[in-house]
């Protein structure tokens, strides 16, 4: 088996001896990857010099000064990743130790599409970049965020025009890429990069639309007007753009497609602050995010996205263990999806979040799934979609389905894959495939370390394997993150799943007792 490790967007292969950026090779040596490989294959602890010459230079006889030459080079390359000129450290007569975050793979039990450059898609394919918030406040971001989120699900809404989710497209932010890079790790042909001023009851949007493969400025504009006026702005710069991408598509299509989902700028405003605290898979910002989706769905009782987006945050507070009232929380959150489906008309956002939702809590899977397929219907271009689906599937007992929903899902949000990849680990753990959920399991924790779900999963995988030292680590790290050791697996609709997993918890447990 050819094994490659992993640590930000490196990739080290083995079997060819290349180092990868992303899905480019690193300009590196032979004998630095050699290095590296001995560094990374004895993670965290020291490597003598002797030991490292010895596997760069194999039967010869060479100075020690070649050896710093080699680690000068890599610290250069780690260094293009904030905080990699410092994943190799040196140790003063003893060595050298690495200590990035490091998974180790073995490539023929990796989905092919974990770690590789996207294809290019075989449509009109565009991801738009977080835009600057020029308002000359730090604590507008938001605003300026939420601003490029309507557009992309504006955007997303065109069955025949391919957008890379928001969580793939904002790992930009902050960031000076070379667009034509952008273009390589999200295969896409456009990016829309732009800004957002917004000063007293005015704001003004500016864009332009780059072709990502050969660099071309294709189209650039600037949109102003009042607060009030907010979301036809937004449609303003969608059309453009979808007018320019190609001329083939009408621009009425996003017209009558766009749903603007409140009147009420304040109920608005609360939600684009509730959409950046749920980022953060975090207990307290999601509870906060949760408080904000009610106060803007109280302001406005038909608010559909306000109101699904609480019922999913309820359901992420029963799945993490981070509620008392298991039983309140539950008709909470089905009270909320049942509003939010009432309001949401054809909205494939709200279905997707209700059909979660139902799938979660409710005993009948079927009416989750339809709801489901109907989202994907209006939005085949949804990430989000294809996410919340895998799940579905996962908990239907559809493993083989939920793989490919996933793997959709990554195709559309590259640069974000702890959920995704977190769904396939699991859909490979209850097929027994258990080394292959491992490694994938661990890849998902060094995105989300303090994800409970994700711990359970991995110590009931590695007590299933038999590396009980591995499970008892595990389980001391979900007990540092949440009291609740076994969760609800009501929505495990196969009891065969029940048990496997909890056969495999409960021994992982009982090792640290």
């Amino acid at each position: 088996m050819d094994t490659v490790y992993t640590f930000g967007p490196f990739r080290l292969d083995i079997s060819s001896e290349i180092l990868f950026r992303g899905a480019d090779p690193v300009p590196v040596g032979r004998r630095a990857v050699g290095v590296l490989r001995a560094l990374v294959e004895h993670l965290g602890s020291p490597v003598s010099k002797d030991a490292l010459m010895l596997a760069a230079w194999p039967g010869l006889a060479v100075e020690e000064s070649n050896l710093s030459v080699q680690i000068a080079a890599l610290r250069r390359v780690l260094a293009q990743e904030p905080g990699g000129d410092r994943w190799i450290e040196t140790l003063p007569r003893r060595g050298y130790r690495f200590v990035g975050p490091v998974a180790r793979l073995d490539e023929s039990l990796v989905s092919p599409t974990i770690g590789r450059r996207p294809p290019l898609a075989d449509k009109p394919s565009i991801a738009v970049l977080p835009f600057q918030n020029l308002s000359g406040d730090v604590d507008q971001d938001y605003f300026a965020d939420g601003m490029v989120e309507e557009i992309i699900t504006a955007l997303g809404r065109i069955k025949r025009l391919f957008v890379i989710a928001r969580n793939s497209s904002f790992t930009y932010k902050g960031r000076a890429v070379d667009v034509k890079q952008i273009g390589r790790e999200l295969g896409v042909r456009y990016v829309l990069e732009g800004s957002v001023r917004k000063s007293g009851g005015r704001v003004r949007i500016t864009g332009q639309l780059i072709d990502a493969i050969s660099g071309t400025h294709l189209w650039a504009d600037h949109f102003d007007g009042s607060l009030e006026a907010v979301f036809d702005l937004q449609d303003i710069v969608a059309i453009s753009v979808a007018g320019v991408i190609e001329p083939a598509l009408e621009a009425a299509e996003i017209r009558r497609s766009v749903h603007h989902p409140t009147t009420d700028l304040t109920a608005y405003d609360l939600y684009l602050r509730a959409r950046a605290s749920a980022m953060a898979w975090d207990k307290e910002q999601v509870l906060q995010a949760l408080d904000l989706y009610e106060q803007a769905a109280a302001r406005d009782p038909e608010y559909a996205s306000a109101l699904s987006e609480a019922a999913y945050c309820r359901t992420v507070l029963d799945v993490n263990g981070w509620t008392n009232d298991l039983s309140r929380n539950r008709k909470e959150s089905l009270n909320l999806a049942g509003r939010a489906l009432r309001a949401s008309g054809d909205d494939a956002f709200v279905l997707g979040n209700v059909s979660h939702v139902l799938g979660y809590f409710e005993r009948d899977i079927d009416p989750a799934l339809s709801l489901m397929d109907r989202a994907l219907e209006l939005d085949p271009s949804s990430a989000f979609g294809w996410l919340r689906s895998g799940w579905l599937r996962l908990w239907a007992g559809q493993a083989d389905v939920a793989i490919d929903h996933f793997e959709r899902s990554l195709c559309l949000n590259p640069l974000r894959r702890a959920p995704a990849t977190f769904g396939i680990a699991v859909a490979h753990f209850f097929g027994r495939r258990l080394e292959m959920a491992a490694g994938m399991l661990q890849l998902s924790l060094k995105e989300y370390p303090s994800w409970p779900p994700c711990h359970r999963f991995l110590a009931a995988c590695y007590a299933q394997l038999g590396r009980l030292e591995d499970a008892r680590h595990i389980v001391n790290k979900l007990r540092e993150i949440t009291p609740v050791l076994i969760p609800n697996v009501e929505h495990w609709r196969m009891p065969e799943q029940q048990d496997f997993y909890l056969m495999g918890l409960r021994r992982a447990i009982s090792e640290t007792e």
